[in-house]
């Protein structure tokens, strides 16, 4: 009997877990949400039921364990370290998202900055790791692609996309490269920044994509 004739129930098959690293900006800070029970913080994750889609574990985890809904999470990677979790053979599909702050209101979720994160069960690290690099590369090049500063219509201060951009990418950035970079990818609104001492700054929004 070759492997094409054998029932299923007769190959090993590993529990298959989601967890998903959501990242959002807050007080300047690249940070990311970690769900916590009695003090163990972790990715917010869960393990797929019978007949259950990945994307509706992910969005019943993010909502059990985080209190966020209406979220469509991107997957990101599998890690399949067969030691990974001590419980046993666990392959977990990692996802990804970035919302905006003020979307997080959770008694049950705490938002952590990322810079130094840790200890954390498993190899949640590596996923955040992994989350927070894709995110660092998306921003290099484009006006706040994930929409952090608000919706495409909301209206900013190069100054402040320039701290957005900071706290993503964790580390200064030279004022005249991203004006350089980012001025072509952004468009005037006519007006300026009000209540502020000293000339007005002037206030820009994304262009339509």
């Amino acid at each position: 009997m070759t492997s094409a004739d054998r029932p299923l129930d007769s190959f090993p098959r590993p529990n298959v877990a989601v967890d998903t690293a959501v990242l959002t900006v807050l007080d300047d800070e690249l940070s990311v949400v970690l769900s916590d029970t009695q003090g163990d913080l972790r990715l917010p994750g869960t393990f797929l039921r019978p007949g259950e889609r990945l994307r509706d574990a992910v969005q019943r985890s993010l909502d059990q364990k985080a209190g966020i809904r209406d979220l469509v999470p991107e997957q990101l990677d599998v890690f399949d370290d067969p030691e990974r979790d001590t419980r046993g053979w666990v392959l977990s599909v990692a996802h990804f998202a970035v919302v905006p702050s003020r979307h997080i209101d959770s008694a049950s979720a705490r938002v952590v900055p990322v810079r130094g994160i840790g200890p954390l069960p498993f190899d949640h690290e590596e996923i955040v790791r992994q989350a927070v690099g894709r995110l660092r590369r998306e921003y290099d090049r484009t006006a706040d692609p994930r929409g952090l500063a608000g919706t495409a219509g909301t209206a900013f201060t190069l100054r402040d996309l320039q701290r957005l951009h900071e706290a993503v990418a964790g580390e200064e950035l030279r004022r005249e490269t991203f004006r350089k970079r980012m001025e072509p990818q952004v468009e005037p609104t006519g007006e300026t920044l009000r209540g502020v001492v000293g000339k007005p700054p002037r206030l820009f929004r994304r262009k339509q994509r």
